[in-house]
């Protein structure tokens, strides 16, 4: 019984993790950040997608030492660019830097404006072989299998797994914070479906996301391309929505 109990506990306490943030702090019309601890913060941005409406998505920001490195932009530049401004208005830190998580839009879409303010980017080979394709705004560096990045004191770690959502997505860990950025390839606990596999390989996805799972046991915050974060109930949530899709 007391095993029961402390089962139930700790799934008690990890479904009301994925649901619990920080206050949302509005920035901009189509903005929201979450706070997530001294150091990390989780935005939220809204734009209108065809065949799908109003879409929420998730970025992150870390920060160190008076410099922050930006996961994914917002969708469009004029968002991109009122979220850099509030970031470096009114926390006062440098842009040092921005990976992008994968080709589409709530990955790269606001590159445009970020390379015209001179902040670095970065994303997978696979990316940037894409955007070239696409005729997208390029980010400016390239890594092939995982890039260690430095902010301040601290450093991130961005890895590529194999195909999922897309044949290019990467993850992105930030070890002192025990974070997970997983962007689109990870859903969130209340999604029902994959979502958008236009351009997925779902051939690929469950041994991409179990390669995740057991890089990253200690993941205590996973944050999802879309919804709610959560934990490494979210990896798990994903691999379940992939056998319904099968």
């Amino acid at each position: 019984m007391r095993i029961l109990i402390a089962v139930l506990i700790v799934c008690f306490a990890n479904c009301c993790y994925s649901q619990s943030t920080g206050p949302r702090i509005n920035v901009f019309r189509d903005i929201e950040v979450i706070r997530l601890s001294a150091h990390a913060y989780v935005y939220v941005s809204y734009a209108d997608v065809q065949h799908w409406g109003r879409v929420p998505s998730n970025g992150l920001l870390y920060i160190s030492d008076g410099e922050a490195l930006l996961f994914n932009t917002p969708m469009n530049d004029s968002l991109t660019m009122a979220l850099v401004e509030w970031i470096t208005d009114s926390l006062k830190v440098t842009i040092a830097g921005c990976i992008g998580n994968h080709w589409h839009d709530d990955g790269i879409g606001g590159l445009r404006y970020l390379k015209s303010v001179g902040i670095p980017s970065y994303a997978h080979e696979k990316t940037i072989a894409i955007a070239r394709s696409k005729d997208l705004p390029v980010p400016e560096h390239s890594f092939h299998d995982s890039l260690t990045l430095h902010v301040g004191k601290e450093f991130v770690v961005c890895r590529y797994f194999g195909a999922a959502h897309t044949v290019d997505n990467i993850v992105s860990w930030i070890p002192a914070e025990s974070i997970l950025f997983g962007g689109c390839m990870v859903k969130d606990l209340t999604s029902e479906t994959l979502g958008n596999i236009a351009d997925a390989d779902l051939a690929a996805w469950p041994s991409t996301i179990a390669r995740v799972i057991a890089a990253y046991p200690a993941a205590q915050i996973v944050i999802p391309g879309h919804g709610a974060i959560g934990g490494s109930e979210l990896l798990r949530h994903t691999q379940v929505l992939w056998k319904k899709t099968k």
